[in-house]
C-alpha cells in the first residue's frame, strides 16, 4: 500500500514538473506585465490556484486583464482553465515549494540535496518542454549534414564541446570552435547542406546569435538548443530544441540547464547512431586506433 501511494505521488510530481517546464519554455518573450504573472505562477502556483484574478493581479503588480492574457499566452483558454490545472495537482505540494537558495553556512548535505533536486527538476521540465517533431527534424538534419559546426558561449560552451566529441564519435563530421571570431569565419564559409548547432540557455547571447546568424545567412540549416521559445535564437533557428528549465535559484539555474541540454545531446547522438550502425562502428574504430603517447 505504501509503495503504491509513493508511486502515485511521484507520478503527479513528474506530470506537474513537465507542465511547469512547458510553461517556462513558452514564457520567453511575453510583455512585461504578463511575464510578472507567469513569474508568480512559477514561484507560487498554490497561491494562484486559490486566488481570484484580482488577487493575482494585485500581488503581481499588474492589471486584471494582464492575468487573463498571461494565462492565454501560455496555452490556457483563460484564468479558470489555469486554476483547474493547478487544482489537479494540489497534492504535490513538495514540488510547489521552490528550492531554497544556499547560504554561506549551508551544510554539505544541503548543498548536495539542492544540487540533486536542481538536476531532477530540470530533467522533469525537459520532458514537458521539448517537442518530438522538432527533435526528429533535428536528427534528420544532422544525419544528412555534409558537416556540422557547433558553437556555444560561456556556460553553454561546455555543452557545445560535449556535443562535438559525442557527435564525432558516431561519425558526424563535426567542427567545434570556441573562439568567437574563428567561429564567425567558419560560419560564413558554410553553405547549403551544412548545419550549425547553436547552444544558448538564454537564447540571447550576442556572440552565439552572431555566429548563428552568419551560418543561417550562408545557407546552412540552424538548430538551437535553448531554454525558451520566442527568444531571438529560437526564432532564428530552423529547429528549436527547447528544454524549458524549471525555476531555480541563481546558484543552480545554470547547472540544471546544462544537465537538460546534455540530455538532449545524448538523445541526438543515440538517435543518429541507430540510423547508421556501420558509420558509428567506423567512428568507434577510429577512436580506438589513436596512437599511444604514454
Amino acid at each position: 500500500m505504501n509503495t503504491e501511494y509513493g508511486n502515485e505521488i511521484t507520478g503527479d510530481e513528474e506530470r506537474l514538473g513537465q507542465w511547469i517546464g512547458s510553461i517556462q519554455a513558452r514564457s520567453g518573450d511575453l510583455p512585461a506585465s504578463e511575464a510578472k504573472v507567469v513569474a508568480l505562477l512559477l514561484t507560487d502556483p498554490l497561491f494562484v490556484g486559490v486566488s481570484t484574478v484580482a488577487q493575482v493581479a494585485a500581488r503581481a503588480g499588474v492589471s486584471p486583464p494582464s492575468v487573463v492574457r498571461a494565462a492565454r499566452a501560455i496555452g490556457f483558454g483563460g484564468f479558470t482553465e489555469l486554476k483547474i490545472e493547478i487544482a489537479r495537482a494540489r497534492g504535490t505540494t513538495r514540488f510547489f515549494a521552490p528550492p531554497e537558495a544556499l547560504a554561506p553556512d549551508s551544510t554539505s548535505a544541503a548543498v548536495l540535496e539542492t544540487s540533486i533536486r536542481a538536476g531532477t527538476d530540470a530533467l522533469t521540465a525537459l520532458a514537458g518542454a521539448i517537442e518530438l517533431p522538432a527533435f526528429e527534424k533535428a536528427v534528420d538534419t544532422i544525419f544528412s549534414a555534409r558537416q556540422l559546426l557547433v558553437f556555444g558561449a560561456a556556460s553553454s560552451a561546455t555543452v557545445a564541446a560535449d556535443a562535438v566529441f559525442r557527435l564525432r564519435a558516431v561519425g558526424v563530421t563535426t567542427i567545434g570552435i570556441a573562439d568567437h571570431l574563428s567561429a564567425m569565419i567558419a560560419a560564413r564559409l558554410l553553405g547549403p547542406g551544412d548545419v550549425m548547432l547553436a547552444v544558448s540557455s538564454t537564447g540571447r547571447t550576442s556572440t552565439t546569435l552572431a555566429v548563428a546568424d552568419a551560418a543561417s545567412s550562408a545557407g546552412a540549416s540552424l538548430i538551437a538548443i535553448t531554454n525558451q521559445y520566442s527568444t531571438p535564437l529560437a526564432n532564428l533557428a530552423d529547429v528549436a530544441l527547447v528544454v524549458g528549465g524549471a525555476p531555480l535559484p541563481a546558484q543552480m539555474a545554470a547547472a540544471g540547464s546544462r544537465l537538460a541540454q546534455l540530455v538532449v545531446v545524448d538523445a541526438l547522438v543515440a538517435a543518429i547512431a541507430l540510423r547508421d550502425a556501420g558509420r558509428s562502428a567506423r567512428a568507434e574504430r577510429a577512436g580506438i586506433d589513436l596512437p599511444d603517447i604514454s
